[in-house]
């Protein structure tokens, strides 16, 4: 389809619209609100609501597990979600911030907070046209643009999103690109079910070739010997961190639970810490394993080999260490720690606290250990290595699909945003007559609410006004002739 020459709004940078199209801020298609902030006073009180925040916002998807509640006593029709409300991320990492979604009406008669900024469009802008333009923002970087970082979390505020410039089609167009979009959308949805589906599948056969590979204590050979990690080596917590040694005369790179991944080690984010007069206690050597010791439930004890790279490197106590005994290879060693993970051995040592699973030294050490000769555990590690690779590279093709399936989903987002998705219609009424309303809908609904607080400062100054004294009373009785009446009592001598 053909576009426009003429630019909506006439603004540099703004890309060429489609004829009948124009271009507008957001603020002048729909209502920006931030959501209410938390307050302790507010924990508990008569008007308890369900409320949604930032954990439970996704791209194009509400998350309502784990939602709390808050009082929200005589201000929650302020706050109150209506089916259509669009919810934008206000604080989050950058890339995240503004991400969207749609309030489609469950759970009812819920809020949201100030980490959500809420989006209700005007008649005639339909809230599914508002998703998708929000959408192609997020992906295209336009939101990013708007961010401004504090406390190292990226914040959209609603000033900043009001000025963000807005796409509109015709009314009857957005229905179009709308359903069309839908039906493209469809059918990536349907490719990222059959990916998760291959990523399940996968993640199954690479636990059951580590579990043949190193199987049930019952199932080991007899001649294997049986022992304890902490005696088939030894474990050793890192080194704390604390903010005196930030700086100094010996500072080292460390690694951190950051840093380690199932048998990877990703250095690209290594950090610094003076290690005077305790390097060597830490420092690593290749072939050590390392394992979190602080994670997620499900990664606690997640091992990686660190292979020299980089070289003169520390650890911090977010991992432990694990050296090899001289009848273990450091290779097999990784290979149990991989099958006590997918097994979920780690998992019946860990501890909770403050939402961390932690998995100390002292259990790592009582967890069973077998030693197979090692011309056994050399067969073992590279056949096993073997395996897992044949399932590293259908892994490796499943990532290309979902990264083409995103690259296909920013396309579809950005020519539906653009006009190039559906076909035009000369008929439609044009973008601008639809502005036009909205502007008289807006400057007409400002009246009414003029009128209402004027209304109310009338009511609330009538009754803080003091009442006016009752008029005296009269008496229209005719006296006779030298009679007198008889004065109020104060007034009588």
């Amino acid at each position: 389809m053909s576009a426009s020459k003429v630019e909506g709004g006439g603004e540099v940078g703004r890309a060429v619209l489609p004829e009948g199209w124009a271009w507008a801020a957001v603020a002048d298609v729909g209502d920006v609100e931030l959501g209410r902030p938390r307050h302790p006073n507010w924990h508990e009180g008569p008007e308890m609501r369900p409320y949604l925040r930032v954990s439970n916002v996704f791209e194009d998807r509400i998350d309502v597990t784990g939602m709390k509640e808050m009082d929200f006593s005589g201000v929650f029709d302020k706050y109150r979600l209506e089916p259509g409300d669009i919810l934008l991320n206000e604080g989050q990492s950058p890339h995240l911030v503004g991400r969207p979604a749609m309030y489609r009406g469950e759970p009812a008669d819920v809020a949201y907070t100030n980490s959500l900024i809420r989006f209700r469009a005007n008649t005639g802008l339909l809230p599914e046209w508002a998703l998708l333009v929000f959408r192609n923002h997020l992906h295209s970087g336009r939101f990013m643009r708007e961010v401004r970082i504090t406390t190292n979390i990226a914040h959209l505020s609603a000033t900043r999103l009001k000025v963000v410039e807005f796409p509109v089609p015709p009314t009857a167009e957005q229905q179009r690109i709308i359903t069309a979009l839908g039906t493209h959308m469809a059918r990536l949805d349907a490719v990222d079910r059959t990916v998760a589906s291959a990523r399940r599948d996968l993640a199954a056969l690479r636990k059951a070739v580590l579990l043949d590979a190193v199987p049930e204590p019952k199932q080991w050979p007899a001649h294997w010997a049986a022992t304890t990690t902490g005696r088939a080596g030894t474990v050793e917590l890192g080194r704390a961190r604390h903010p005196n040694w930030h700086t100094g005369s010996k500072m080292r790179p460390y690694l951190r639970v950051a840093n380690v991944f199932e048998d990877r080690i990703d250095t690209s984010d290594v950090k610094d810490m003076d290690f005077s007069g305790v390097f060597d206690k830490y420092r690593l050597e290749p072939g050590d394993i390392l394992l979190n010791e602080g994670q997620s439930p499900h990664l606690v004890g997640r091992p990686a080999m660190y292979r020299g790279i980089p070289e003169g490197v520390a650890f911090t106590n977010s991992l432990m260490r694990f050296r090899a005994g001289a009848d273990v290879l450091p290779g097999w060693a990784l290979l149990v720690f991989r099958r006590h993970l997918h097994a979920g051995r780690f998992m019946r040592e860990v501890r909770i606290t403050t939402n961390l699973a932690h998995l100390s030294g002292v259990r790592l050490k009582t967890v069973e250990f077998p030693v197979p000769p090692l011309d056994e555990q050399r067969q073992l590690i590279r056949t096993t290595k073997q395996r897992l690779a044949a399932l590293d590279r259908i892994a490796l093709g499943l990532d290309r699909i979902a990264r083409h399936n995103t690259a296909l989903r920013r396309t579809l987002l950005a020519e539906a945003s653009s006009g190039c998705l559906a076909p035009q219609d000369p008929a439609d009424e044009p973008a601008e007559e639809l502005l036009k309303r909205i502007r008289v809908e807006r400057e007409a609904a400002e009246a009414e609410r003029k009128v209402a607080r004027k209304a109310a400062r009338v009511g609330r100054k009538a009754t803080t006004d003091p009442a006016a004294p009752p008029p005296a009373k009269t008496d229209d009785t005719t006296l006779a002739d030298g009679e007198q009446t008889a004065l109020p009592l104060e007034f009588n001598s």
